[in-house]
């Protein structure tokens, strides 16, 4: 039993999707996604946002290495690991919401505390 979801994909599509997801997280503040991405995009966020609290060069190399967007990557040193700064993580949250309607699939947000 692997250490993560699989989530249906091929490891490349499954590290573009997660890739997205935590930069749309990130820029936005929250997303609106199905319960499993959610748990598995949550992880990934709380690491990028500890490296914006360390605020070097090396770290910001590091998440913009991952972070699909140049200016999101700013956004997250600047402003999100400043915020952060006081708290030992738990940065995220997720709040499930319902079910979608074509598939049944439980839907959750995923939002910065």
């Amino acid at each position: 039993m692997p250490g993560y979801r699989k989530l249906g994909k091929t490891s490349d599509q499954r590290r573009a999707m997660l890739r997205q997801l935590t930069t749309d997280l990130l820029e936005n503040g929250r997303i609106k996604t199905t319960v499993t991405r959610a748990k598995e995009v949550q992880s990934i966020a709380d690491k990028m946002i500890t490296l914006a609290k360390k605020a070097d060069l090396a770290a910001y190399r590091q998440a913009l290495a991952y972070v699909t967007k140049e200016d999101t990557a700013k956004k997250l040193f600047d402003e999100i690991g400043p915020k952060y700064a006081d708290r030992n993580g738990g940065y995220t949250r997720v709040v499930r919401i319902g079910f979608r309607r074509g598939d049944a699939a439980e839907i959750a947000y995923l939002e910065l505390v």
